[in-house]
């Protein structure tokens, strides 16, 4: 298969049956493939699996098993083929194709805005080769374990401040304000656009290069502790560590902003990369955050070698989004206002 981008995707094949992972007693994902030749795969100059490069992670296979595939793990050749070429469809008309406004709002603020059309989406037109329903491996349904009552009365409060006009930048997600990308992680996960990382590699550190918001997190590989718990960072704080040729990073002392799927701020990330071909790296994250979900959950997907490049995204640059944004909200504020202003008075 060929990408839209004509990316040759035929380097998937190397994992595609044996990436339907099987559940270990642990509750963890099976460690991943291995290539037949391990020898032949490219190491750095210190003798450490090179991991480096630009990764494309898009995928049309949804993080979650969707309802209608309920108990179905792998999709049949004819669906896989059916919603690759609804994708491909998709894509085929996407100078005329126009996402309807979106209105967000309650009864006395409504802010109804226009949106990219689809010649801004990159969401692919593939999905994974080993035809898996979802991203998600562990729970088997493949589907985000139970939000806890914590998570779900934290929801709500983030639920109803949208809900009312923003008072200030601080009442939109980081995504709007231009912080954190919401596919750059961690953990990373495949989404509109964007779709692309660029991993750096030292014997001292890695550093991952997202290309959403061009967020850059620099991870170190000498066992240091991880941060104080009173020190937090809007993309956590990762320190990374070789098990064989898996390089395994874990992520702490996020914020309380930065949710993932309903997180909370202690949210404990668990990635590991692993090189199965020349041209597929093999990503899996597992979220364990007893505070926001009834367990552990674990994803793996492929992530494909491209020339890039990757572009800066310049989403700070004024964010004149943010602006006319709270500017909307002043003026159907003082609107309002005068409406009640000249209304009569009511028994």
């Amino acid at each position: 298969m060929v990408g839209m981008n004509g990316r040759n995707l035929a380097s998937i094949g190397v994992v595609a049956t044996a990436t339907v992972v099987q559940l270990a007693s642990t509750g963890f994902a099976q460690a991943p493939p291995v290539p037949e030749n391990t020898d032949s795969l490219p190491r750095t100059a210190w003798g450490a699996p090179d991991l480096r490069g630009i990764w494309d992670f898009r995928t049309i296979t949804p993080l979650e098993r969707p309802g209608d595939l309920a108990g179905k793990q792998m999709l049949t050749e004819a669906e896989a083929e059916e919603r690759e070429q609804r994708a491909a469809q998709r894509r085929a008309e996407a100078d005329s194709d126009v996402i309807p406004q979106r209105c967000i709002g309650s009864p006395n603020f409504v802010d109804c805005i226009g949106s990219y059309n689809q010649l801004w989406f990159d969401r692919g037109t593939e999905v994974l080769a080993d035809r898996r329903t979802s991203l998600i491996v562990d729970p088997p349904d493949g589907r985000i374990p139970d939000l806890t009552t914590e998570a779900r009365n934290r929801a709500d409060a983030v639920a109803e401040i949208r809900r009312r006009p923003p008072r200030g930048p601080e009442d939109r997600r980081v995504g709007a304000r231009c912080i954190v990308g919401f596919n750059s992680g961690p953990p990373m996960s495949p989404s509109a656009y964007n779709n692309n990382m660029q991993l750096f590699q030292t014997p001292e550190y890695v550093a991952i290069l997202n290309e959403m918001v061009h967020d850059v997190r620099i991870i170190p590989l000498d066992g240091r502790a991880h941060l104080p718990d009173g020190i937090r960072q809007w993309m956590g704080d990762s320190r990374g560590r070789w098990q064989g040729d898996t390089l395994v990073v874990e992520t702490t002392n996020l914020t309380g902003q930065t949710m993932f799927k309903g997180s909370g701020e202690n949210m404990h990330v668990i990635e590991r990369f692993r090189r199965v071909h020349a041209d597929t790296l093999l990503y899996e994250y597992t979220v364990d955050d007893p505070e926001s979900f009834a367990r552990p959950w674990t994803a793996v997907f492929p992530m494909r070698r491209t020339e890039g490049p990757i572009f800066e995204y310049a989403c700070h640059e004024g964010n004149y989004s943010m602006f006319n944004l709270l500017s909307g909200a002043r003026a159907a504020e003082k609107a309002a206002a005068e409406a009640a202003g000249k209304a009569p008075a009511t028994r």
